[in-house]
């Protein structure tokens, strides 16, 4: 009989699930997901195993986005050394300690939130506890989550901890300055991760000499939500005020995520959800410009059109 799953255990009582285990959970991240999205903050979740360089890639980072808004959480079991170590590196950061939990979830990140002006940032870092299985299948809210993988850790990492790999984005491999100095195949860590993350896409960085640092930087500008000016990175609702029954005579397009080609503001009644900004009406591009003004003119112009020739016909008749 076996003695680890329970199946020979007589004390074990049956119970039926009607809901998914993790359910409570994916039910808070998806409100944090709401309340980044609504704030234009990109969230990312950052996880590896223990010691693999999540906080050295983050106190880099921090000198690499001067003058972004950002914050971290940090997680640890026991102490608050790296929450710490990211507010001296000029990232205002919480500990979170799990005490056993080997893994954040939703709630922990959630109650943590309270502890910041977190809807004025523009970014928003959650280092999770240093693990390579129970992080992985927990949700937290995040638009994106980044593995943090050693040359040191060997390259069949992936292959043992696929779940992880798979839910990754993003895999930053680390501590590249070592490797001249070890025997570690660099192009079999991208093999591994090619074959179990469903979009392979890794990063060779070294927090220590720079390398790499760029091409992260550039991926998370290219995940944070677009500013127009200033203004908050939120998407928004802004209303149009004409009748809606009424029609446009003109040609313009509307594609979400863009900006009207047309001089006049909108109120049809209803609100358009977009994920930009507008500060003001655009004008007219010059070709609608000129467009109107001929046909403006033209129609100014008929009654003279018209009055000219009237008094050629009479002149004509009196010559004769």
């Amino acid at each position: 009989m076996c003695t680890t799953c329970g199946c020979g255990d007589p004390e074990l009582v049956p119970v039926e699930l009607h809901e998914k285990i993790l359910a409570g959970n994916d039910r808070t991240a998806a409100h944090n997901r709401a309340h980044f999205g609504e704030a234009g903050v990109l969230a990312l979740n950052l996880m590896g195993s223990p010691g693999s360089g999540k906080t050295a890639v983050l106190e880099a980072t921090a000198a690499l986005l001067p003058g972004v808004r950002m914050a971290a959480v940090s997680a640890d079991l026991a102490t608050d050394n790296d929450a710490r170590r990211l507010t001296r590196a000029g990232i205002p950061s919480q500990a979170i300690t799990t005490g056993q939990a080997c893994h954040l979830d939703a709630e922990l990140v959630h109650a943590s939130l309270h502890g910041f002006d977190w809807s004025a940032l523009d970014l928003f870092f959650i280092e999770n506890v240093g693990n390579l299985v129970c992080p992985a299948i927990y949700d937290l809210g995040q638009a994106a989550s980044v593995v943090v993988l050693s040359v040191t850790e060997g390259e069949d990492k992936p292959l043992k901890y696929p779940v992880m790999f798979q839910k990754a984005d993003l895999v930053l491999v680390t501590k590249a300055d070592l490797v001249p100095h070890l025997d570690v195949d660099v192009a079999a860590i991208r093999q591994n991760l090619a074959r179990v993350m469903p979009e392979p896409r890794m990063i060779l960085v070294s927090a220590r000499s720079g390398l790499g640092m760029g091409e992260w930087k550039a991926w998370i500008d290219g995940r944070r939500p677009r500013r127009a000016g200033t203004a908050p990175l939120a998407a928004h609702h802004h209303s149009h005020g004409h009748d809606p029954a009424h029609t446009h005579d003109h040609p313009h397009e509307h594609d979400h995520g863009h900006g009207h080609d047309h001089p006049h503001a909108h109120d049809h009644g209803h609100a358009h959800h977009h994920g930009h900004t507008r500060d003001a009406a655009p004008t007219a591009p010059a070709a609608v410009r000129w467009r109107t003004a001929k046909k403006a003119a033209g129609k100014k112009g008929a009654p003279r059109k018209a009055a000219r020739g009237a008094a050629a016909k009479q002149k004509r008749g009196r010559g004769r």
